[in-house]
């Protein structure tokens, strides 16, 4: 039985997957109570102390504050602090590429984030999205992981929890209050397409001032790939990902979103090519050995599109797009059985693929 390769595709790699929410520790009221004093104001002012733009910031235990960058983009000075109280904010680190600010304040009170672990989260995690976005009162939502982008360890976060206009900056907290990621952008008109940077990124930046490269930043190039797939635009996102590629060489996310945008316009050979470079650059990438799966099964190569997909699986066995994947591909050699058993393996990932894939084997119930 052979599955629609176009249908699958579009499927299997949409970025609006919205699952069931499980259980969580602590309720939202709890969660909030817990990190209500970790997020701050920040103001960027200009060279007339007047305020130039506005964002969100969260605390760290280091005592700094880790905000986005283009939050105090172009700014003389900066304060940080809640409600009425604003501190004299200095920039202590910058790192333009990952849209990642730290900010010191003396003296500035407040309760510094539990850190967590955005590598930790899977598809169907709660999280909370906790930001300031008027300059006074903070705002709450709750949602879940839509989706992690990027096959490397830690991803960058999609949530259905809404960000809103100024709570950029702000924290995405998990189930049990910690922090998970800094909120940096949204897109209007799209039903959960809100974005963190992982929390580990924050870790990686250093004293000093790392302007973005020429060109854009990692969440931009990612941020166009999320409209162009969300608007079908297959022939811009290929043109996009060969811009990207050629800018960054060394990307594996850039060879591997450009391989899916082959897939899908049914270059299969040049999407094996540019799967297997994105490979070359990470071999611990899992989108790039699922990329390199689904280019393979548009060959009717099943068994090195199964090979591809085990690796996948290897590297990250939580990923229920692969395991729908490799359920396919069994199906499509042949091998009912083996699709049967990844059914069993995504009923505890997504339940609703899980049924979508038996139905695939079976037939509508």
């Amino acid at each position: 039985m052979k599955v629609p390769w176009v249908v699958r595709l579009i499927g299997a790699a949409s970025f609006l997957t919205i699952l069931p929410m499980p259980g969580q520790a602590l309720t939202p009221a709890q969660v909030f109570d817990k990190v209500k004093d970790t997020v701050v104001v920040v103001k960027t002012l200009d060279a007339q102390d007047k305020v130039k733009t506005q964002g969100s910031g969260v605390l760290l235990p280091s005592g700094r504050i880790a905000t986005d960058c283009h939050v105090v983009e172009g700014g003389v000075s900066y304060r940080v602090g809640r409600g009425k109280e604003l501190l004299s904010a200095t920039l202590y680190a910058e790192d333009g590429d990952k849209d990642i600010c730290l900010l010191d304040a003396k003296d500035i009170e407040g309760k510094p984030a539990e850190l967590g672990k955005a590598a930790g989260l899977k598809v169907g995690d709660p999280v909370y999205a906790v930001g300031a976005p008027q300059g006074l009162e903070l705002s709450l939502s709750h949602g879940i992981v839509a989706q992690l982008l990027g096959g490397a360890r830690p991803p960058l976060i999609q949530t259905t929890a809404a960000i809103s206009p100024g709570s950029s900056g702000g924290g995405l907290f998990d189930g049990e209050g910690r922090l998970v990621g800094l909120t940096t952008f949204y897109l209007e008109r799209g039903q959960s397409l809100n974005f963190a940077m992982p929390v580990e990124w924050i870790a990686e930046v250093k004293p000093g001032r790392r302007p973005a490269a020429e060109g854009p930043s990692y969440t931009e190039w990612w941020e166009r790939v999320i409209v162009l797939e969300k608007t079908e635009d297959w022939q811009g996102l290929l043109d996009w990902c060969r811009k990207w590629t050629k800018r960054e060489p060394k990307s594996a996310d850039a060879w591997c979103n450009l391989g899916f945008a082959y897939g899908i316009l049914g270059l299969h050979n040049d999407a094996v090519k540019a799967c297997r470079q994105a490979i070359r650059i990470n071999s611990e990438n899992a989108d790039a050995w699922t990329c390199l799966g689904v280019a393979y099964d548009g060959l009717h190569r099943y068994s090195n599109a199964i090979e591809a997909y085990r690796q996948a699986i290897r590297i990250n066995p939580q990923y229920a797009r692969t395991w729908y994947e490799i359920g396919t591909a069994y199906l499509s050699s042949g091998n009912q059985q083996a699709a049967l058993r990844a059914v069993r393996e995504l009923r505890r990932l997504d339940p609703k693929q899980a049924d979508e894939l038996l139905n695939l084997i079976i037939g509508p119930r």
